[in-house]
């Protein structure tokens, strides 16, 4: 498709030089994506272009299928990697793997992509805040830790194409494309995985 792996221009250029000045640094499959992620996190060089070497093609596809146009499908891979290497550290692996978390990142770039800048932004009315109170926060955090820990029961199956869905908001046939498995078996694993879901929350969040 023509998309080239030359690591993002936004980095650093010393931190671009050391991981192209040696040998190509292997992709273990052990190590899992946050893991990459907190390497990343503390400045290493060859950990980035391994996660690029595994998320480029999917956040091209992703983002080729959601703007239709290949150079700015193009541009939004080069955001969503240098974004990555700025917020590495914001990643924390208890509230979920890594994937779905890059591919929230990925999705931002492709919206502001999308966004034509050109136009200013139309003044709002003023109207009366909409922000949820203390209470209504303090009850969103308690079920989004739930949530999470429900979430953590779940088999991997299950739980990947649940968080790959609604944390990173992918749609179903771009799971499917990213997990290289049938469009059915996501909507069977996902319909499995919210059923159990579910049933762990049932009578704790009414």
């Amino acid at each position: 498709m023509g998309l080239s792996y030359a690591l993002p221009a936004a980095l650093p250029y010393a931190v671009r030089r050391e991981a192209t000045s040696g040998a190509e640094p292997q992709d273990d499959p052990a190590v899992s994506d946050g893991d990459l992620i907190r390497r990343v996190a503390r400045m290493d060089a060859d950990a980035f272009e391994v996660l690029y070497r595994r998320f480029a093609r999917p956040v091209f596809g992703l983002a080729l299928r959601r703007l239709g146009d290949r150079m700015k499908a193009e541009d939004a891979v080069q955001d969503t990697f240098a974004a990555v290497w700025r917020s590495a550290r914001t990643f924390k692996p208890e509230r979920g793997a890594g994937a779905p978390w890059l591919y929230a990142v990925a999705r931002n770039a492709i919206v502001d992509r999308s966004r034509n800048r050109s136009e200013p932004p139309a003044e709002s009315p003023d109207l009366p805040s909409d922000e949820p109170g203390p209470d209504e926060r303090a009850e969103a955090s308690y079920i989004s830790w739930r949530v999470h820990r429900a979430l953590e029961s779940l088999p991997q199956n299950e739980r990947e194409v649940i968080e790959l869905a609604y944390y990173a908001g992918l749609s179903q046939s771009e799971v499917a494309s990213f997990l290289g498995i049938p469009l059915g078996t996501v909507k069977t694993r996902t319909r499995a995985g919210l059923g159990r879901l579910a049933d762990l929350l049932d009578g704790e969040l009414r």
